[in-house]
């Protein structure tokens, strides 16, 4: 009965009113990812049978997940969770650290071996310290794939690996443009020398300058990719040292270390 029928009938007791029903939660979501491309960069122990896995994954960028029971010896997650091969891997959660559900072999890669490992190891440091957790970047994803098959197949490492830096920088936002000067803002001179602001971009060395100094040649081959020069090649190395460097805030890249003393790279 309504308060309006009780002032009209007040010979009839008031109903009394039911208890206002609870509102169920709703279910939360699962946060599910299913069969995504991905790569393993780095593994380390959690607690006595876990591992704690970062992944580098097509659509999701680089990512941390918790692989549960990956170090019992019957785990079936225990030979797959390996670097440099190409996995379909699922997982679950909307923390920064997820769950890893399934991880499978896809194949269709050769291992990387010798320099190459090395090299490898180099490409999964650089990203691991310069790419934010939960960035996708596809494009650097393929990149990074084309980069280790190069790799296995005897590409020059020198070659491969300063694409790929570069590319690295491309997609993370930091690469200057090397084709102009940024004080003129005309084309770089191919026969005049230039130093590289890691801010703003190229511009025309002066005597007092402490940065690499690379010819303008250098700077056009570069931005076309084009690595065939010996002379681009040693300017581009020491350049991209200076870069990734400054990027990096002068955080060590220990893999960088062995392979100059290795081979100089």
């Amino acid at each position: 009965m309504s308060i309006l029928d009780a002032d009209l009938h007040p010979t009839e007791p008031a109903a009394t009113p039911a208890p206002a029903k609870k509102r169920s939660r709703a279910p939360a979501r699962d946060n599910r990812v299913a069969g995504q491309p991905s790569f393993v960069l780095h593994s380390y122990p959690y607690k006595e049978t876990s591992l704690i896995i970062d992944l580098f994954t097509r659509d999701h960028g680089r990512i941390a997940v918790v692989a549960k029971g990956a170090k019992r010896p019957m785990s079936r997650l225990r030979g797959v969770l390996q670097t440099f091969q190409p996995l379909s891997s699922s997982w679950s959660g909307k923390s920064e650290l997820r769950t890893l559900i399934d991880a499978e072999w896809v194949g269709g890669m050769l291992p990387l071996e010798k320099t190459a490992l090395l090299c490898g190891f180099y490409l999964n440091e650089l990203l691991v310290k310069l790419l934010a957790r939960d960035d996708p970047h596809p494009a650097l994803f393929d990149h990074y794939v084309a980069t280790l098959n190069e790799l296995a197949h005897g590409e020059p490492a020198q070659i491969v690996l300063r694409k790929f830096e570069r590319a690295l920088l491309k997609e993370t936002g930091v690469a200057a443009d090397l084709s102009r000067s940024t004080t003129t803002r005309t084309l770089v001179d191919p026969g005049a020398e230039y130093v590289v602001d890691p801010e703003k971009g190229a511009r025309e060395a002066t005597p007092g300058d402490s940065w690499p100094v690379v010819s303008g040649k250098t700077l056009r081959d570069m931005e076309s990719d084009d690595y065939a020069d010996p002379a681009t090649q040693a300017q581009s190395k020491q350049l991209m040292r200076f870069l990734l460097a400054y990027h990096l805030g002068g955080a060590p890249l220990n893999t960088r270390q062995i392979l100059i003393d290795l081979m100089q790279l």
